[in-house]
């Protein structure tokens, strides 16, 4: 139900754009957050934000870097600039109905298949 895009291979110092766009859901407004996860690790709240972008939340290791932006179309964006290695990880987008500001994955119900990002 939600589709994700952008992953791919980028050089330290590099830029990447995550898109994820819901399909299938009737719900009219969508609070959305991207996670991430690697191997033997907990999935880690990396960004969030509430219907039409007006709030956001970061985690410290994505502040002054990535960006979180939804447009009017439900469709939510990561931007992410200065990447790092430790960023190398399977990026995942996460939506709830209506309201909720959060970086941990319980909040949410609708999940992406993940998009891999590897940064060397």
């Amino acid at each position: 139900q939600l589709v994700e895009s952008g992953g791919g291979s980028v050089q330290t110092g590099g830029s990447l754009r995550l898109s994820c766009a819901p399909s299938g859901l009737s719900v009219s407004d969508f609070s959305m957050a991207w996670f991430r996860q690697t191997p033997g690790k907990e999935r880690e709240g990396v960004a969030a934000t509430i219907p039409g972008g007006g709030h956001t939340a970061y985690a410290d290791s994505a502040k002054g870097r990535f960006t979180i932006t939804q447009d009017n179309a439900k469709t939510v964006y990561l931007q992410m600039n200065s990447l790092k290695p430790e960023d190398t990880s399977m990026y995942y987008c996460a939506a709830i109905e209506g309201w909720t500001i959060s970086l941990h994955a319980d909040a949410y119900k609708y999940w992406g298949q993940g998009t891999q990002v590897t940064v060397s």
